[in-house]
């Protein structure tokens, strides 16, 4: 399973270069870095990885997403264009895939949504597990669905988790065999982290010293 690091933080993708795969990014996650050059940014970040970079469209007509989606697919050959899993945003996806620009189709929230992103040419679609377990739905489940779904039809549309709230997300999204997550800074860190891990090291360290 690939990782992908969610951030817009050029800083900590250098950080965690030897871990992820790529990097998703989205209008929340920009509106917060200090750069006001937002083409300059995804360049940085681009250049900081070798695997896709999502950058998401602002637009929500189809028109103007596409315009903007091909437009963004210029800042750098690693730009995976993010689309939302609406009406328009699949009739843009369906054309940017046939013109070779891979698409990220995100916020998909049910296994219909992740048929037509599949029938569109999506390179991913994002299930977003966490906000679906906010509202009490079990979002791990839809992940479950989509990945049998792509199965039986032999889609080549990849499965990237996302809205990813803790550890056991990670691990659930990997048993399920998820083609790709993408997770915060944050959970990234815990992934490392465990407090026997740490106790152990402590008592190694006290018993050298002891030796000594």
């Amino acid at each position: 399973m690939e990782i992908f690091l969610d951030t817009a933080n050029p800083d900590d993708v250098t950080f965690y270069a030897d871990f992820i795969d790529g990097v998703t990014t989205n209008p929340s996650l920009i509106a917060k870095s200090d750069c006001n050059d937002i083409n300059a940014l995804i360049k940085k970040i681009c250049q900081s990885i070798s695997g896709p970079v999502s950058v998401e469209v602002i637009s929500e007509k189809y028109e103007n997403m596409l315009t903007e989606g091909e437009k963004i697919a210029k800042i750098h050959s690693n730009v995976c264009v993010k689309l939302p899993c609406t009406f328009d945003g699949l009739r843009v996806c369906k054309k940017l895939s046939t013109n070779g620009i891979p698409t990220n189709m995100t916020l998909c929230f049910s296994p219909s949504q992740a048929l037509l992103a599949a029938k569109c040419g999506a390179t991913y679609v994002s299930p977003f597990v966490g906000r679906l377990d906010d509202i009490g739905h079990d979002g791990i489940s839809l992940v479950e669905e989509i990945i049998d779904i792509y199965k039986a039809s032999m889609y080549e549309t990849r499965v990237l988790v996302s809205s990813i709230r803790n550890l056991q997300h990670v691990v659930q999204a990997a048993m399920l065999g998820a083609d790709a997550i993408t997770i915060s800074p944050q959970i990234l860190k815990q992934c490392f982290d465990h407090p026997l891990t740490s106790r152990g090291l402590e008592i190694f360290a006290k018993d050298w010293k002891k030796k000594k």
